[in-house]
């Protein structure tokens, strides 16, 4: 084919592009920026007031729960949740809202309120047997001298929060519900401080 001009009948003629308006990365950003993208501003909004949590916080069970009304189901969202300094305070919340976020926050209110300190040995073991029931849920910790933490479960999450290691756990009941297995691990650490 020739490098002429096919015109044809009804078409408007292309428009001239500039020879810098290319698909190069920088002329993307350039745009991009002017669209009102990330390039160019500072930290995210929300998160320059923050400061970092003294607690770590671990996210044990999160269900969607529905309630029927008149005009059809209405869906919230039920979050527990344990938190833990690893240094022997632990707390295990519940939390129950419209959206995640707001059931997540008012779950570390809650576990902030149901905070324990575990009296722990000097090598973050415990001192003795313990075992406790919480509803349908029936947990045992034993010491063991440098096995590590033997558990499962949310009773491991519990344990480490805490900072307990040396010791064995069991589940003595057949619930599956991580929400009393936390509970319950609780309810055994704080048997140690009485």
């Amino acid at each position: 084919m020739n490098d002429t001009e096919v015109k044809i009948p009804g078409t408007a003629a292309p428009e001239a592009v500039p020879a810098e308006a290319g698909n190069d990365r920088e002329n993307m950003r350039d745009r991009r920026s002017m669209r009102g993208g990330r390039e160019g501003r500072g930290p995210r909004r929300g998160r320059e007031g923050r400061e970092r949590s003294e607690f770590d916080s671990v996210t044990i069970d999160v269900r969607r729960v529905a309630r029927v009304m008149a005009g059809g189901r209405r869906f919230n969202f039920s979050v527990a949740i344990v938190i833990g300094d690893k240094k022997g305070r632990v707390g295990v919340g519940l939390g129950k809202a419209a959206d995640t976020a707001l059931a997540i926050e008012k779950a570390t209110r809650d576990a902030k309120k149901h905070m324990i300190t575990v009296k722990r040995t000097q090598n973050n073991s415990i001192p003795h047997d313990v075992s406790a029931k919480y509803a349908s849920s029936t947990v045992a910790i034993m010491p063991s001298e440098g096995r590590g933490l033997v558990a499962g479960s949310a009773m491991r999450t519990v344990l480490e929060l805490a900072g307990v290691s040396d010791v064995i756990t069991k589940i003595l009941s057949r619930t599956k519900n991580k929400l009393t297995i936390a509970r319950a691990t609780v309810a055994a650490l704080e048997k140690l401080n009485r």
